[in-house]
């Protein structure tokens, strides 16, 4: 038998279980309390977010129970006749709810002609009927439909609440995860829980260890490592160009995903920067780079010993990355922004 993935293993049951998304599960249990339930909602936000975990969530806490709750994917049921056949059934009675909720996930995908048949059944619907419309494309759902429905936006959570979210499954799973390497899984994941817990499935599945260090995760996930990231750091700090350059070569010549690197060279960076002028927030930056890497990253935030005219690590060198990090996306030789970022750092210092 299959083993179950951690994200539905671990999907949040509760309003309370819902992490990082207070914006949109304060008003909605206040309206629960309030018995104020409306009869359209419209969740929106990227993939991987919880949209239809919480409309299931907001479904069981109005008193639905499974066979009155009616899940669509309205990516491969988008067609007139599919939405005419949904909104018969809506104006039969609930089996044993006091309601009969509909959640449309990926609805930004129904036809013009789609729209039409439901629009009329979303503004006039049966008191028992509650609509919740889930989307990644909120652009594309219609303005009449969205004047119609409450509209909840949910945000990418942040590095630090997605690792948090990564240590505590973890730990759930009988494993101690490294919080650097938390961090480490968050930044693969780019905002999605989904893609989180993905992630951190792949890597139990291939870790023999009860202790994830971040060198594991890298292994496994073929993510560049550390001293790749560190090589191009230190020889910025050190206001070295030939070195800073022989480290992006030796990155591209590894045939390390250059978008990736370049990543985890900016975290170092605005790591590095924080640590020398926020000493308030080294707590907190330790806890999150973990012990090691703090202290790594320092020892390269002292400007001490540089060549005459170098400034080692500025807000210049994290501007000229940044920079990289838009070219980067439309370059024909991956590591050639990061290269000029080099070149256009140390021709200024000149």
């Amino acid at each position: 038998m299959a083993h179950q993935s951690l994200y539905r293993t671990h999907r949040p049951t509760t309003f309370n279980d819902v992490v990082g998304q207070e914006q949109v599960t304060r008003p909605l249990e206040e309206s629960v309390k309030s018995k104020t339930i409306g009869h359209a909602y419209l969740f929106a936000g990227s993939r991987g977010l919880g949209k239809t975990s919480v409309a299931r969530i907001l479904a069981r806490e109005i008193g639905c129970t499974e066979r009155d709750v009616y899940e669509v994917d309205a990516a491969s049921n988008n067609s007139v006749e599919d939405i005419r056949a949904l909104t018969e059934g809506v104006y039969t009675l609930p089996f044993e709810s006091p309601y009969k909720v509909y959640i449309l996930d990926e609805v930004h995908m129904l036809s013009k002609g789609a729209w039409n048949a439901f629009l009329k059944t979303l503004e006039e619907p049966p008191s028992h009927a509650v609509f919740i419309l889930a989307t990644t494309e909120l652009e594309k759902v219609p303005e009449t439909v969205q004047s119609r429905c409450q509209v909840f936006e949910f945000k990418k959570p942040t590095r630090a609440i997605l690792a948090s979210v990564i240590v505590a499954v973890a730990k759930k799973e009988g494993i101690t995860i490294a919080p650097d390497a938390a961090e480490l899984i968050a930044i693969l994941a780019n905002g999605s829980y989904r893609d989180a817990l993905s992630i951190l499935q792949r890597v139990l599945g291939a870790a023999d260890k009860k202790l994830l260090s971040r060198e594991v995760v890298e292994e496994l996930t073929g993510t560049p490592r550390r001293e790749q990231v560190h090589a191009l750091v230190t020889a910025l700090a050190a206001g070295s160009q030939g070195a800073a350059l022989a480290a992006i070569g030796k990155a591209a010549k590894d045939d390390v995903d250059m978008t990736l690197y370049l990543e985890l060279v900016l975290a170092a960076l605005r790591a590095t920067l924080l640590i020398r002028y926020a000493p308030e927030l080294h707590a907190s930056l330790a806890d999150e780079l973990g012990t090691d890497e703090f202290v790594a990253l320092e020892k390269l935030a002292k400007e001490k010993g540089l060549p005459a005219g170098r400034q080692g690590i500025t807000h210049a060198t994290m501007l000229a990355f940044l920079t990289a990090s838009e070219r980067i996306r439309y370059a024909p030789i991956p590591a050639l922004p990061l290269e000029l970022a080099v070149l256009e750092l140390f021709a200024e210092e000149k």
